[in-house]
């Protein structure tokens, strides 16, 4: 009888220490996941912050040589700089995107009627005609030099393309010089081509483009 009772005491003692085994297994396995589901969250949240971080660096260095930065930078361009940002379109040529501007110089500006003259277009009443202005001098999409005399030549000699505006300009060749027209009829010269930029590229031309 009592080595009857000494067994089932054994075998209750390990029953318990069994159990009690595995609850302190099951504590370890679930401390195990806790940990490793940690370590996998700050990894994850150290991975985001590296690429935000990364992203924020190609961004600054982006808008850094981006076209309303590359135009900034010459003094050629200065009214035109002025310009731009007085139109509220700085933003637009210093973010990401794909685009061809036709910049008129300094001199051009000073070409314009009284009328039609930057101190006119820069007041705030003007705004919106300043901005039409403007926006008839980009075109969305790079076009560099080369491919502009490549259509050109395509075209037999004359190459029709739509603004950002939704007006057209005519380009043409002469002297192995590019020659645009605007809608008025005046008619330009590239005198500078293939500025580069992060989102584009930069013609200087020595006259303002005029729409209808």
């Amino acid at each position: 009888m009592k080595t009857r009772n000494i067994k089932n005491l054994v075998c209750v003692a390990i029953a318990i220490f069994a159990l009690s085994a595995c609850k302190d297994q099951a504590k370890v396995d679930a401390d195990k996941k806790a940990m490793e589901e940690k370590v996998a969250m700050e990894e994850a949240e150290m991975k985001a912050q590296e690429a935000k971080a990364q992203e924020e660096a190609k961004q600054k260095e982006m808008m850094a040589t981006s076209i309303a930065a590359v135009a900034s930078e010459n003094e050629e361009l200065s009214t035109l700089v002025s310009a731009v940002k007085a139109a509220d379109l700085d933003k637009m040529l210093s973010e990401p995107g794909s685009y061809t501007v036709f910049a008129p110089s300094n001199n051009a500006f000073e070409k314009l009627p009284k009328k039609m003259s930057i101190a006119e277009l820069g007041k705030p009443e003007n705004k919106e005609l300043l901005t039409q202005v403007l926006q008839y001098h980009v075109v969305t999409g790079v076009i560099t030099s080369d491919k502009l005399v490549a259509a050109i030549k395509g075209s037999n000699g004359k190459y029709n393309f739509t603004t950002v505006g939704g007006h057209e300009i005519t380009a043409s060749l002469k002297n192995d010089i590019i020659e645009l027209k605007d809608e008025k009829g005046n008619k330009t010269e590239v005198v500078l081509g293939n500025v580069k930029a992060s989102n584009g590229v930069v013609h200087v031309i020595n006259d303002v483009l005029i729409m209808k």
